[in-house]
């Protein structure tokens, strides 16, 4: 192993010599251009030329008969969280019509796969996805875009009697899963041997986005939840009183979550912290929420009580996400010179 010393020129680029024999031996000359290639354990590879795309890895599934739908979805999300880019699903061809309507509904419910061969006994999806294209961090501020708005808008819904919007707000968790599945799987082709990280992000980094998606997949569904309870109000409403306070405690699950994704985003501990310190004050606005709600009879109790919790849930996982965004903080500051 030979060492040699980084060069500042420029006040901005640094540079460092090659070895000459290798420069030789790989038919380089000045002005050429040499391929950098970060790897999973922080090193970097240099290459005369650029690395061959590595061969998708094959997942296949033998269906000995029509089982149920979601156990098949299952597994087809899993293979396509574990990394594998070429899925095939072989069958009797007397399942040809349920293989093939799942494989498509698969193909709709999560971005990148797409059905490229069919025959009458097998069924072949390929995952057409680019990671450089939608990073882990770029799915992350999308989820934390979609859920605030989710949220928003499902006590909208309760607010103006919009059934519409609450039923927006349902089909929009289906892209938020999308977004999770998404990142999911970068983190497992980060730790597949042979894996390429994405945006050179580092297995630990990556790991924290997917406890960080996970978490905001969670807050998605809570927003779902809330929009799911408006058949039990209909056209008749909320209590006006009941509905400030349930919208104070909305603003205050979201400003607990934007303080958190800033501190991830910055790198600020101290925003951070506030977020987690604020649960203690959302935690009043809840209580006394769940003291109101308890006067309630029969279905209405029921859906508020489901609103309520949702409400709490959503800021118990904005302040998870706040504690990884201090540990996040401390480790960058800790690598810092």
């Amino acid at each position: 192993m030979e060492g040699r010393k980084l060069q500042l020129t420029g006040g901005s680029t640094y540079v460092v010599s090659l070895p000459k024999r290798w420069v030789t031996d790989a038919g380089l000359k000045a002005g050429d251009t040499v391929f950098l290639e970060p790897q999973v354990d922080g090193a970097v590879s240099i290459r005369a030329h650029p690395a061959e795309k590595p061969l998708a890895r094959r997942r296949v599934f033998e269906e000995k008969g029509e089982e149920r739908r979601d156990h098949l979805l299952r597994k087809l999300i899993g293979a396509y969280i574990a990394g594998f880019g070429y899925i095939e699903i072989r069958f009797k061809p007397e399942a040809g019509p349920f293989v093939r309507r799942v494989a498509r509904d698969f193909s709709r419910m999560v971005i990148g796969p797409e059905v490229i061969e069919e025959s009458r006994n097998s069924v072949v999806i390929q995952d057409l996805s680019d990671t450089a294209e939608l990073s882990a961090e770029k799915c992350l501020r999308r989820m934390h875009l979609t859920v605030r708005a989710m949220h928003e808008d499902a006590l909208q819904a309760l607010r103006a009697h919009d059934d519409a919007l609450a039923r927006d707000v349902a089909q929009r968790d289906q892209d938020v899963d999308r977004l999770y599945w998404m990142v999911a799987k970068q983190y497992n082709l980060a730790h597949t041997p042979g894996g390429a990280i994405p945006d050179s992000k580092g297995k630990d980094e990556l790991h924290n986005y997917r406890l960080i998606a996970k978490l905001f997949e969670r807050i998605g569904d809570h927003a779902e939840r809330i929009a799911r309870t408006y058949p039990v109000f209909g056209d008749r409403g909320l209590d006006p009183k009941l509905l400030k306070e349930l919208e104070a405690a909305r603003e205050s699950a979201i400003a607990i979550l934007d303080k958190a994704f800033f501190a991830l985003l910055t790198a600020d501990v101290e925003s951070g912290n506030e977020a987690v310190d604020d649960l203690d004050r959302h935690q009043k606005l809840i209580d006394g929420l769940s003291h109101h709600v308890a006067s309630k009879k029969g279905e209405e109790l029921l859906a508020l009580a489901a609103i309520v919790d949702s409400l709490a849930r959503t800021a118990g996982y904005a302040s998870d996400i706040a504690e990884i965004a201090i540990d996040v903080a401390v480790a960058r500051t800790a690598e810092s010179p």
